[in-house]
């Protein structure tokens, strides 16, 4: 029992797939005779030939993908694509870690640790890239108090 041609038919005349063609079990021998477009065309009137639902990708999987990538998980080196600063560029790590000294040197000036002159002089440090990060600002800085006493 071959309904290759009619379910190619009825494709053809519902605009969808082939895989998409529901045809009524108990109405194959009737399906079997119908060679026309109109004979279908028929038979989908009646009920007998009819469309399947669209199915669409199901998101759960993503879904708790996401919820572990939001936790941290699944980020690691073996999950990475690109270069080592695809991430985050050289530029942008720069600015972050200029901003972050910029920041505490202010603080220091604001509470009297350092003078403005020292102050100048460090902003200059900072931008020629003296130093590597925030902590070894405050050490450089610690050093200079001792030596100002």
């Amino acid at each position: 029992m071959d309904l290759s041609l009619q379910k190619r038919l009825a494709a053809e005349i519902l605009g969808v797939g082939e895989s998409r063609i529901w045809i009524d079990p108990e109405a194959y021998e009737r399906v079997e005779t119908a060679i026309t477009k109109e004979d279908v065309r028929r038979l989908i009137k009646d009920g007998i030939i009819r469309v399947k639902p669209e199915h669409s990708n199901s998101r759960a999987r993503w879904r708790i993908r996401h919820e572990k990538r939001k936790k941290g998980k699944r980020r690691g080196p073996g999950h990475r694509k690109g270069g080592k600063y695809s991430k985050v560029s050289r530029k942008e790590q720069w600015m972050m870690k200029v901003r972050a000294l910029r920041k505490e040197l202010r603080k220091f000036k604001e509470r009297g640790v350092i003078t403005p002159k020292e102050y100048r002089e460090i902003y200059r440090l900072v931008k020629g890239g003296v130093f590597e990060s925030v902590a070894q600002l405050k050490n450089y800085i610690k050093e200079l108090v001792k030596e100002r006493m």
